[in-house]
């Protein structure tokens, strides 16, 4: 197995993983940061600067080839042969 195919592999599971999980119910109000993250107190160069969650999900979405919602397009599934 080459690099390139196994990295595809990869995805494909990943990509597999992630709808089983929506057919479940999981969405975007699932995929978050954890509680301790959101409310940790914050000190130094990260005081007052609580991650943007809702503009992270967009590009980690957009990069993975998913909707908004995160759920993988059918031209990703399609691509990846599921």
């Amino acid at each position: 197995m080459s690099f390139d195919e196994f990295m595809i592999t990869g995805e494909r599971i990943f990509n597999l993983r992630r709808m089983i999980n929506v057919r479940r119910g999981i969405s975007r109000k699932d995929d978050t940061l954890p509680p301790r993250i959101l409310t940790h107190k914050l000190e130094g160069g990260t005081m007052g600067n609580l991650p943007f969650l809702g503009l992270m999900l967009n590009e980690y979405y957009a990069h993975r080839g998913w909707s908004e919602e995160g759920i993988p397009t059918k031209e990703k599934l399609a691509k990846l042969g599921l």
